[in-house]
C-alpha cells in the first residue's frame, strides 16, 4: 500500500470534480506527538497546532460543499496516556470549542460530536452540548468530533440498545438489517464515509468507524497532521474520485 510523500514545495492542488464530491469524510488526526518532538517542543505544542489544522480543513470542507466530517480527536485508548497530557487535551477541547465557536457558526458549520460523551469531565460535556444546540440549524458542513470515541464500543453500544428494545417489544428481530442496525449507532444514520484520511504514516483504522468503513477508501499520508494542508485534502479527495468503487461487484 502506497503512502502519500509530504512535498517541500508541493503545487497547487486542483479542485476535485463536483460531480463526485464525497459527502463525508472522516479524519484521523495523528502525529501531533511526533511533529513536536521532531522541533524540541513538548507534545501540548503539537496538539495545539493540530487544533489549526481543524480550522483549515473545516473551511475547506465547506467550501467545497462536503456535507458531513468527523475528526478522530480522543479515542477510548487515549485515556491510557499521561494524567496531564489527558487533562491538557480535556483544556484544548475546551478552549477550541469557546474560542473557534462564533466563527464557525458564522460559517454555517454545525458542530456536533459522536462517543461515549458522559465519560468526559463535566465542563467538557456542556461546551459539546451548548455547541450542538446553538448550531443545530445551521447549513454547512456538520462537523463531528469523535470524543471518548471506539468503533468496538459503538458496536457493542448499538447491539445493546437494539437487544433492549427487542426484549421490550419495540423492535422486532426478524426486521433487523444493515441499514435499521446503522440508525443504532453514535451518529444515527448519515452517510458512511466515503473516504478516510489518516497522515502521519500510519497504516491502520485504530478503531475509527469500524462499522462505517466496509467500504470506505482511504488515502494515507506522511504528512503529520499539524502540517496537513487544504492543498492535501484536495489531494486526497482528487484520488478519491479516481478511484473505480464497485462494492463487491465488477467493472460493467
Amino acid at each position: 500500500m502506497s503512502v502519500e510523500q509530504p512535498k517541500v514545495c508541493p503545487n497547487q492542488a486542483p479542485d476535485p470534480s463536483p460531480e463526485r464530491m464525497p459527502s463525508h469524510i472522516g479524519i484521523i488526526m495523528d502525529g501531533n506527538g511526533r511533529w513536536a518532538k521532531e522541533r524540541g517542543m513538548p507534545r501540548s505544542a503539537g496538539h495545539q497546532a493540530g487544533v489549526e489544522t481543524i480550522r483549515t480543513i473545516i473551511k475547506e470542507c465547506n467550501r467545497l460543499g462536503i456535507r458531513y466530517v468527523t475528526f478522530y480527536a480522543f479515542s477510548t485508548e487515549n485515556w491510557k496516556r499521561s494524567e496531564q497530557e489527558v487533562g491538557f487535551l480535556m483544556d484544548l477541547l475546551v478552549l477550541y470549542l469557546r474560542n473557534e465557536f462564533q466563527e464557525l457558526s458564522d460559517n454555517g458549520v454545525v458542530i456536533d460530536h459522536i462517543g461515549d460523551i458522559e465519560g468526559l469531565p463535566p465542563v467538557c460535556q456542556k461546551e459539546l452540548l451548548d455547541a450542538y444546540e446553538r448550531t443545530k440549524n445551521n447549513t454547512g458542513v456538520h462537523m463531528y468530533l469523535a470524543l471518548n470515541y471506539g468503533g468496538q464500543r459503538e458496536i457493542v453500544d448499538a447491539a445493546r440498545r437494539i437487544a433492549w428494545e427487542a426484549k421490550n417489544g419495540r423492535l422486532n428481530p426478524e426486521e433487523l438489517d444493515e441499514k435499521k442496525f446503522s440508525t443504532y449507532l453514535y451518529a444515527g444514520d448519515i452517510p458512511s464515509p466515503e473516504l478516510i484520511i489518516r497522515p502521519s504514516g500510519e497504516l491502520r483504522l485504530s478503531n475509527f468507524l469500524l462499522y462505517q468503513a466496509a467500504y470506505s477508501e482511504f488515502w494515507f499520508s506522511s504528512i503529520a497532521w499539524p502540517d496537513f494542508t487544504a492543498q492535501d485534502l484536495r489531494r486526497a479527495i482528487v484520488d478519491y474520485q479516481a478511484r473505480d468503487r464497485r462494492f463487491g461487484g465488477v467493472k460493467s
